[in-house]
């Protein structure tokens, strides 16, 4: 997995390239360790992921989840159909803002 990280005023947006599972899910959280400290929303473009699995979805629910308590938000952008149905079918769909 490649992940492109693009920091704005309002937000930073990290672009997420193939699968998030379990082999790839630490590099994520490696990367977000550092992002998350100096932001308070993150945007996940996600239009050249093609797979996630729940390696993937519990890095993103812990990112959610240490935002909100600063006042943040994460959201999904440029969801791929089957991305999206995973986050529709573990009712991440209801949490989450996707697009």
């Amino acid at each position: 997995m490649e992940i492109q990280t693009i920091k704005n005023e309002d937000a930073t947006t990290v672009k997420l390239i193939g699968r998030l599972d379990t082999m790839t899910s630490s590099t994520l959280e490696d990367a977000l360790d550092g992002i998350i400290e100096d932001t308070v929303n993150l945007v996940f473009d996600m239009e050249n992921l093609e797979y996630i699995s729940s390696a993937g979805l519990r890095i993103i629910l812990s990112a959610q989840k240490l935002l909100s308590k600063k006042g943040g938000n994460v959201s999904i952008i440029n969801c791929q159909p089957d991305v999206k149905e995973v986050f529709s079918i573990t009712g991440f769909s209801d949490i989450l803002s996707i697009s």
